[in-house]
């Protein structure tokens, strides 16, 4: 049985393990379950693929999507791992040639689907072959308390009843306590060992800018520091997907739409040009996104607010996963949280479900009004505690201010009772300013006693304060979005609850990350840097795979900081394994010489 660290060095060109990889290797190459909960980016594909490549027997490997099967068995051949996927993609001879080649050893790995695994064919055939390891990725979509939760995965605990003996990681970057239970009842892990890493990415920069003008405020986001560089920006409906790709493309960018609604082959197309190609930004729904391996996304932007923080933390994962300084930014506003409050007051699940959303709706809530530092907030959801404030999100570069908001609230509830307990904030906050408009008169609501009460604060102050009362759950809101009263919304008027609130910056500014692209290498280097990503994308261009696939971004940056002057030299930098110096180490050495000093 080859050596876990010599594997790590020669396949993957690691000189050592990172945080619990190495424990959580040796524990599996040893036999043992484990479940891994590992941020992205933290090297949790090694956990499986050393010791499917220590181990005797194959190893089958659960993946959702075909697009993460494809890009991680076209990275696992270039580091010369024999590695193969089946899907719906591939023709009958051909999947039909990957079986036979389970069957006789000739495989270390293979990518399967959920649904494929559980299927009495597919069954019988593992029966057959010599089975090493079980790796289930993405293990949260067996969760119904998660956020995408995937009814094939659970039919997995099969594995455990036909093969008892042969040992399965489970592994996700996302899972609160429930969905942690989940995971080890639904797959029957109770004997496994958990592997609970922190859940913090220090590389990535956390902002949250008041939602004005969505579209413009993301332009100058991307103009900040981002343009040329890969994005991803995630809306809500495929109607924004199309209109923000549209208006980005009018800007300059070059952005493409993804959602569930187009063509297939548009959406593949679209997927494969953003992974293949370099400074693109994808516009997507949530169903992009899951397991994608890219690993140079610079920013992850928000038009609309996530569905929770477990699906925030997962799609703002999706950027830095090299390490390398990255930005998650999101546009936040009085409609978010409307929208969100009427989906879980129409929620008609069952009590401990509503209960749980519930829960799940005011974290989020908390995390976008808060004035504390927001790493701090996200990991402690995560029961991660951090003592010092990170220092590289909005909270702490910018800190808010807040204030003593119970009188502005006492007014704005009042108010709503006041006006019938059925209109929206618009209305309402001209009823407080004391405005004489036509709609305000014809429901006589100049006559009220909260008229014209609210002329201390700007119509903009006003917005602020209904946000975060809705947000803080002490009013409620109609399907048609009118504003009423709720249980919470006694204390307050009574003066016996105290209401802070957060004040909004008049203007968001984003700051560059530190030693983000461009400005990752000096102006004196920046030719080298340019020639060694051209090289790649030539060479990936050639092989048809991304050019991430070829070397990442950071492995590049290796190369302008050490001059590698021989191919011994270029052996020593993270992530040129045996393989890939021998397919590209010339290529790259014929750059770095002829930019010589």
């Amino acid at each position: 049985m080859p050596e876990p660290l010599q594997i790590l060095r020669s396949v993957f060109g690691h000189d050592k393990f990172r945080g619990p990889q190495e424990e959580i290797v040796h524990h599996v190459v040893q036999g043992g379950d484990a479940l891994v909960l590992m941020p992205t980016g933290g090297g949790k594909s090694l956990c499986y693929q050393i010791p499917a490549l220590c181990r005797e027997g194959l190893a089958i490997v659960v993946s959702p999507l075909i697009a993460l099967m494809r890009d991680q068995v076209e990275t696992l051949r270039q580091a010369g791992v024999k590695a193969a996927f089946l899907n719906s993609t591939l023709s009958l001879p051909e999947q039909r040639e990957i079986e036979r080649a389970m069957f006789t050893g000739e495989l270390d790995m293979v990518y399967v689907a959920p649904e494929r695994l559980s299927q009495p064919r597919f069954l019988d055939l593992m029966e057959r072959c010599r089975l090493g390891l079980f790796a289930i990725d993405e293990a949260h979509c067996v969760s119904q308390w998660g956020h995408d939760f995937r009814p094939d995965y659970l039919q997995l605990s099969i594995l455990h009843e036909r093969f008892p003996d042969v040992p399965r990681i489970a592994l996700t970057a996302t899972a609160d306590g429930p969905t942690r239970k989940d995971i080890v009842q639904r797959l029957q892990l109770e004997e496994a060992r958990q592997f609970v890493s922190g859940f913090d990415r220090p590389n990535i920069r956390y902002t949250i800018v008041p939602k004005r003008s969505p579209l413009e405020q993301l332009t100058s986001f991307i103009r900040s520091g981002f343009a040329g560089q890969s994005g991803i920006v995630y809306r809500m409906s495929r109607a924004k997907v199309e209109e923000t790709a549209a208006k980005l493309c009018e800007r300059g960018f070059e952005a493409l739409p993804y959602h569930a609604g187009l063509d297939p082959a548009i959406r593949q197309r679209n997927q494969d040009r953003f992974l293949n190609e370099e400074g693109l930004v994808m516009v997507a729904t949530v169903a992009f996104g899951m397991g994608i391996d890219k690993p140079d996304v610079r920013f992850v932007a928000h038009l609309d607010a996530p569905r929770s923080l477990e699906a925030y933390y997962q799609e703002t994962g999706r950027a830095g996963r090299d390490g390398l300084p990255a930005h998650a930014w999101m546009a936040y506003g009085f409609g978010d949280v409307v929208a969100m409050r009427q989906m879980l007051a129409a929620n008609d699940s069952d009590p401990q479900r509503r209960q749980i959303e519930r829960a799940k709706l005011d974290a989020l809530l908390r995390y976008c009004e808060t004035t504390q530092c927001r790493r701090q907030i996200l990991l402690s959801y995560f029961g991660e505690g951090k003592g010092e404030p990170c220092g590289n999100c909005d909270t702490c570069l910018n800190p808010a201010l807040e204030w003593d908001g119970s009188l502005a609230a006492q007014k704005a509830l009042s108010c709503i009772y006041r006006t019938g307990q059925r209109h929206g904030m618009g209305h309402l906050i001209e009823v407080l300013l004391g405005l004489e408009t036509e709609k305000v008169c014809l429901n006589g609501h100049d006559k009220v006693s909260t008229f014209g009460i609210g002329k201390d604060l700007t119509s903009k102050e006003w917005q602020s304060v209904f946000r975060q009362i809705l947000a803080q759950g002490l009013m409620g809101v109609d399907e048609h979005g009118g504003f009423h009263l709720v249980e919470e919304s006694r204390p307050v008027l009574k003066g016996e609850r105290k209401v802070m609130l957060r004040k909004d910056p008049e203007a968001a500014r984003t700051r560059r990350p530190k030693g983000g692209t461009p400005g990752m290498v000096s102006a004196e280097d920046e030719p080298l840097w340019e020639a060694l990503r051209k090289c790649r994308r030539d060479l990936a261009q050639r092989q048809k795979v991304p050019p991430y696939v070829i070397f990442h971004d950071s492995t590049l940056l290796d190369m302008v900081i050490h001059r590698p002057a021989d191919l011994d030299e270029m052996a020593a930098l993270d992530g040129i394994g045996a393989s890939k110096l021998e397919r590209y180490g010339q290529d790259f050495l014929d750059v770095l010489l002829s930019h010589r000093k």
